[in-house]
């Protein structure tokens, strides 16, 4: 498929009826905003959730941009960096909680995360066991193992 030839602001403002149009400008941009958070944030989940945050304001935010003589990249980081300002605002407020109850962080390692879902697994494998093997066999691998 070719590139589109459209500028990123052309994009932005087709974007607010054209989702394919939003989609070209994130394609363009969602590489250099990931390499942006990660290069300030601990760790690739956090930075890939800050890049979606990023680009859902940005769609939500489409119908008030107005293209400037700044490129329309420069409020995409801009909208960047205000994410990145509420997330570090946000990790010093639990911090501070936390401190504050003399608790210690959770350090969750990879074999930590899959106890967690298994545990959170195990209710739907419950609800699971009444429906008939077919059916079973077909919500089990589709949600529990994300298969299609």
């Amino acid at each position: 498929m070719a590139a589109d030839a459209r500028s990123d602001a052309e994009l932005l403002i087709a974007s607010r009826s054209d989702p394919s149009a939003f989609g070209e400008f994130y394609e363009r941009h969602v590489g250099r905003i990931l390499v942006f958070f990660r290069a300030r944030v601990g760790s690739p989940e956090a930075a890939l959730d800050l890049t979606a945050e990023t680009f859902a304001a940005v769609l939500g935010g489409v119908g008030r941009y107005e293209p400037g003589e700044a490129p329309a990249a420069s409020w995409l980081f801009g909208i960047a960096r205000n994410k990145l300002s509420e997330a570090i605002r946000e990790a010093q407020v639990q911090d501070r909680a936390r401190r504050a109850m003399a608790m210690q962080p959770i350090e969750v390692d990879d074999e930590g995360v899959q106890l967690i879902e298994q545990r959170a697994s195990a209710p739907a494998l419950e609800m699971l066991g009444g429906l008939p093997p077919d059916q079973r066999a077909a919500v089990s691998a589709r949600h529990l193992r994300e298969l299609e």
